[in-house]
């Protein structure tokens, strides 16, 4: 104590007037800028960008008239829903931060108390996406999913070698991944493992050898299918992707008395579609990118015996691994019989429904921080700092997209948007439900998904009362049409990740997204009026 006390009071009074950082100064000369410049920098598009926000909210504030029973809250919720979009759409601010301007603007507009709008940042849906990125970070952590992909794949690469069987153990093992982790980190996680398949492959710019045209399309089936599947694939559950997450809160906001949605209602819905597009995915990557004797081109380059000899260098799997994979499989089987059937009920009814499943997800991510990993002395399985990659940007999307539904909701804006829908009562819906996912699949190749689920969902809501249908018939094709970001690398990250492989071209993605996105559109505008119907029966929401 002394010791310290002493080297403080030698310290001097130069040291104490020191900065906390230090100065860092230019050798440059500073260069003043003319008037023009200065201009130029203010009215740089990025600032007007910003300035659209505000501005559009001003607009809509003062000079807009809804017309019928307007109030000054339902008008001031349209301006900021006009803020956050112009600023979600052109990304003049960071996409989270927007995401949390509701926090301000909702209160300071009179639109919801700020205790009201933060509660919409942490509900059982957010728990839910919470704990399923923290084990997927595990599964991460520890290989699980570089073992996983490659066992499969090796139960797909006979010999002689088939080029479509190989592909299909690819986009199979790519869409399995995605269905239990987000989109995004499995295009991510297993494009590594499938880029390392093609580097036994030549390239075309080598010299020394002429390459086959089939090994160059291969490699770009290869790509398109890891970016697809990771997409389809997350269509079948509701931790796959965001939008699913965004369109069970939005349910669960405006239909509170109604039963939520369920993983396991989802699923039963959501896998069935999914499998009928992945059937069309591979088919269209063979048709295109395998031609006959394409298996004969890359035999001499792709053999069993590669494959397994990267699984002996994985070793076995040692006892964090497995009980990782206890972990993951335990939270699986929750999820699926947390509600299995009305005459069937799970284990939910223990619990008399309050545990949901963002309880199971917390409750299991929990167990990776208290089991012990047995690779160091007092080592579990996860601490925290393997967590710092969590996906908090998803995190604030998911709680700006409930806000929003509520603040729609609670405003009054809702009820002023159905009544300038009533031209729709009379409308087939074998023509409104394509229709819809056709605009929700087109706006999300500029846009992110979860900000196309965000803007449109509220408005199918309406659409729907005025129709006199269930909502969820329109709801659930826009949310899984707003997936559809197949023609643009720009239209989800999933796409950017296949595309910075230097593999494909852009006139690749068209000509294997166009046929995928109208397949999609069809199997669901067959699929929701007749299974969805029987899945979702029981939901209220009338």
């Amino acid at each position: 104590m002394n010791g310290g006390d002493v080297a403080v009071a030698g310290a001097g009074d130069d040291d104490l007037k020191s900065p906390l950082l230090p100065v860092v100064h230019s050798e440059e000369p500073f260069e003043r800028q003319t008037v023009g410049q200065q201009l130029r920098a203010i009215f740089a598009p990025k600032n007007c960008y910003i300035a659209l926000g505000p501005l559009l909210c001003a607009v809509v504030c003062l000079c807009v008239r809804l017309g019928g029973d307007e109030t000054t809250t339902a008008k001031n919720m349209l301006g900021v829903l006009a803020w956050m979009f112009a600023w979600w759409l052109t990304e003049a601010v960071p996409m989270p931060i927007t995401s949390m301007t509701p926090l301000f603007l909702f209160p300071l507009f009179g639109i919801s108390a700020a205790d009201v709008v933060a509660d919409s940042y942490m509900d059982d849906v957010i728990s839910l996406v919470l704990g399923s990125f923290i084990l997927a970070l595990a599964v991460e952590h520890y290989n699980i999913h570089r073992r996983l992909a490659l066992n499969i794949t090796l139960v797909f690469c006979v010999e002689p070698l088939n080029a479509p069987l190989l592909l299909l153990g690819i986009c199979a093992t790519t869409a399995f991944v995605s269905m239990w982790m987000h989109n995004v980190a499995a295009a991510v996680m297993m494009m590594p493992v499938a880029t390392g398949i093609l580097q036994r492959l030549p390239s075309s710019s080598s010299s020394s050898e002429v390459v086959p045209p089939a090994v160059g399309k291969f490699c770009r089936a290869v790509v398109l299918g890891v970016i697809y599947s990771a997409a389809v694939g997350g269509m079948s559950t509701l931790t796959g992707t965001g939008v699913n997450l965004i369109l069970v809160g939005m349910w669960k906001s405006y239909f509170p008395e109604a039963d939520p949605i369920s993983f396991s209602q989802w699923f039963f819905f959501g896998f069935p579609l999914a499998l009928c597009i992945f059937v069309v995915l591979w088919g269209v990557l063979c048709v295109m990118y395998c031609p006959k004797g394409a298996g004969k081109a890359l035999s001499p380059y792709l053999h069993k015996s590669h494959l397994k000899r990267e699984l002996e260098l994985l070793g076995p799997m040692n006892f964090a691994e497995k009980m990782v994979l206890a972990v993951f499989g335990g939270l699986v089987l929750l999820w699926m019989t947390r509600n299995i059937t009305d005459d069937i009920p799970g284990w939910g009814v223990i619990f008399n429904g309050q545990a949901g499943d963002g309880t199971v997800s917390v409750m299991m991510a929990t167990l990776l921080f208290i089991i012990p990993s047995k690779i160091k002395k007092g080592e579990k399985l996860m601490d925290w700092s393997k967590c710092k990659k969590l996906p908090w940007n998803i995190v604030l999307l998911l709680g700006a997209g409930f806000a929003i539904a509520d603040g729609v909701r609670t405003s009054g804006l809702a009820e002023v948007l159905s009544k300038g829908l009533v031209f729709l009562e009379t409308a087939p819906y074998w023509a409104i439900a394509p229709t819809v996912c056709l605009i929700a699949a087109t706006i999300t190749e500029f846009t992110s998904n979860n900000a196309t689920t965000t803007l449109l969902v509220p408005l199918l809501i309406e659409i729907a009362k005025t129709m006199g249908i269930h909502p969820l018939l329109l709801m659930v094709p826009g949310a899984i049409g707003a997936q559809f970001a197949f023609l643009l690398p720009t239209g989800t990250p999933s796409n950017v990740v296949g595309f910075t492989t230097g593999h494909i071209e852009i006139k690749d993605m068209i000509k294997t997204g166009f046929p995928l996105k109208i397949a999609g559109t069809i199997f669901l505008s067959i699929l929701m009026p007749t299974l969805g119907a029987y899945v979702f029966a029981s939901k209220g929401g009338d």
